[in-house]
């Protein structure tokens, strides 16, 4: 017996919608996907990632101040995971206890201190765990110390303890009770270098529809 009309367009409309349910799958995947393996080197972050090269580029376009050094500070935050928090403390060794801190995302933003970035930006949709959004966090937090405490963007080790300490703490020098944190400034700060470095090595952003995360 052969299928009615119906039968068949229903048919094809389910097959239909399963392959744009399975495409949806496939890129929101790519969304999600763990963060880059290599992180030294930035072509291989950028050929790993794909979109992120391009949101970079309107970065440093919309800040007017290069890319690198709030890269850098993101690979020392996070390693570029999204979802990257402290670890909790455990208590007897397997009771898990409170966080150190609300740190959270690519950036490692504080929650009140995200809470400023969103009212002062009035962009009330940013989130601490879209790669674009965390960028960009680092990019206006860069240009706020810039301002209160006039620290070149380029100047990633000054920054950097800015971003670490919190203006006023910077300017207390709040960094010189703390040895080690010098030392990580200063390792941020030859990871930017390196990345100026390579990135003239760097192929091109490719535009493409999907090319956004």
């Amino acid at each position: 017996m052969r299928a009615s009309s119906a039968s068949l367009a229903k048919t094809a409309s389910l097959t239909k919608l399963s392959c744009i349910t399975l495409l949806l799958c496939v890129l929101i995947s790519g969304c999600a996907s763990g963060p880059p393996k290599k992180t030294e080197n930035l072509c291989a972050v950028f050929s790993q990632k794909s979109g992120w090269q391009g949101a970079a580029l309107k970065q440093q376009k919309k800040w007017g101040t290069p890319m690198f050094p709030a890269l850098a500070i993101m690979k020392q935050e996070s390693s570029f995971r999204s979802e990257a928090q402290p670890p909790r403390r455990y208590y007897l060794g397997f009771i898990p206890g409170p966080r150190p801190s609300s740190a959270y995302g690519y950036s490692q933003a504080l929650k009140g201190t995200w809470k400023f970035y969103i009212k002062d930006t009035g962009e009330y949709w940013r989130k601490r765990n879209d790669f674009v959004d965390a960028l960009d966090f680092i990019n206006w937090y860069m240009s706020k110390t810039t301002a209160e405490n006039g620290v070149a963007a380029t100047d990633t080790y000054r920054q950097y303890l800015n971003y670490h300490e919190g203006w006023a703490g910077y300017r207390k020098g709040s960094y010189k009770k703390k040895q080690w944190l010098p030392a990580v400034a200063r390792k941020v700060a030859k990871q930017a270098d390196r990345y100026a470095a390579q990135y003239g090595e760097c192929p091109k952003p490719k535009r493409g529809l999907f090319n956004w995360w």
